[in-house]
């Protein structure tokens, strides 16, 4: 049953502007009945226009996207979807009408998708709103030209960590997610989180293929997400810059890249480099393979596992580092909000001019800082 937008939820503006997307636009909301924040995903009205009985796939993908986020609820690592449904109206920015939930019903969901799109409603999903602020492409992404960005060994090797338990539970569920890039990637240090299923694919259980997408789906976590993050290139285009994102996109994006470039950064673990570059040829067989690897170079760098080996020394040294990665994270925080209280008190109505100066030289100051942190 529908019943007003306005009734449902409360909109405030696009969050997706730092990196615009193919299938849709990313409102911030909040879920007036159980006040949550959310981000709400439409699709982009032009894939409304023209559809036929056998509906465009940018459509589809809304509820393929919605059973996805089911099936690997389990993980800590997917954003949570909390409802889908249909919205009436064609303006890009929701801003009235009607709505139709389903809450997390995604089989009601799906089976009404034909009716209502060749009715001109468009499909949503609701998910946690994720902080832009933690968002890798909008962290690393340098604010001037000819720098770059990296995450620490340690970090990264926690975020690889996670990704790949994350792909390994896809795998067992014959779930690929293909579409790596870092506009999909949210890391506050220690927890990561991915969003944007709508490009993944249940293989079918006959599929011929299965092993060589799967090889795929590690190869693209290799060159899409991991070699960014610890060189702050894009594999692709050089610089770091949005990544195109329609479906032909995501099946060619990385397809001629086997072997990738780090005399950028020769500091990085020869181990580490190897791994990626096996990873970028598509020498990998398996996700269990691949993290196995992956635990043996970060033992190298401190990392405890069960079978393998890490030094005593390693392991203190690593103990040191994570308290000193710490404190550079909570000097980064303290320098942001130092350089918004500066900015305040610079636009205080009636101060004097000379005061003003001073403070917004130290605003100035403070950004030079930030953007030469050592922590994106």
């Amino acid at each position: 049953m529908s019943q007003p937008l306005r009734d449902l939820y409360a909109l405030d503006s696009f969050n997706d502007t730092y990196a615009l997307g193919h299938y849709a636009r990313v409102v911030d909301a909040r879920h007036i009945p159980s006040r949550q924040s959310v981000a709400l995903k439409v699709l982009r009205p032009e894939h409304l226009a023209n559809n036929d009985t056998t509906l465009r796939w940018e459509v589809r993908a809304f509820p393929n996207e919605a059973d996805l986020l089911v099936r690997l609820g389990n993980s800590p690592y997917t954003v949570n979807l909390l409802d889908c449904g249909y919205l009436s109206g064609v303006g890009e920015a929701p801003s009235g009408g009607e709505v139709v939930s389903f809450g997390v019903d995604v089989a009601a969901y799906t089976n009404g998708l034909r009716d209502y799109v060749l009715a001109g409603w468009r499909p949503y999903l609701a998910l946690e709103l994720l902080p832009r602020t933690h968002n890798l492409f909008y962290l690393m992404r340098p604010g001037n030209a000819g720098t770059r960005r990296r995450l620490p060994t340690e970090e990264g090797l926690a975020l690889a960590l996670q990704f790949a338990e994350l792909l390994r539970t896809a795998h067992r569920q014959r779930i690929v997610y293909l579409d790596h890039k870092l506009e999909h990637v949210f890391w506050d240090g220690v927890r990561l989180r991915v969003i944007d299923f709508n490009s993944s694919k249940l293989l079918a259980p006959t599929a011929a293929d299965i092993a060589q997408q799967f090889q795929r789906d590690i190869h693209n976590l290799c060159v899409g997400i991991l070699y960014p993050i610890f060189t702050g290139l894009s594999p692709v285009a050089g610089a770091l810059r949005p990544q195109p994102g329609g479906q032909s996109d995501v099946e060619s994006r990385y397809s001629d890249i086997t072997t990738l470039d780090f005399g950028v950064e020769p500091s990085l673990s020869s181990a580490l480099t190897g791994l990626l570059q096996r990873g970028a040829s598509m020498d990998i067989g398996s996700i269990d393979a691949f993290l196995s690897q992956l635990q043996e170079v970060a033992a190298l760098h401190g990392w405890d596992f069960a079978d393998t080996y890490t030094s005593p020394s390693s392991r203190v040294a690593r103990a040191h580092l994570r308290d000193g990665l710490k404190h550079l994270r909570d000097g980064e925080e303290h320098l942001r909000q130092a350089r918004e209280l500066f900015r305040e008190a610079a636009i205080t109505e009636q101060i004097n001019g000379d005061l003003e100066a001073e403070l917004r030289r130290l605003v100035k100051a403070v950004g030079e800082a930030l953007n030469q942190r050592v922590i994106p």
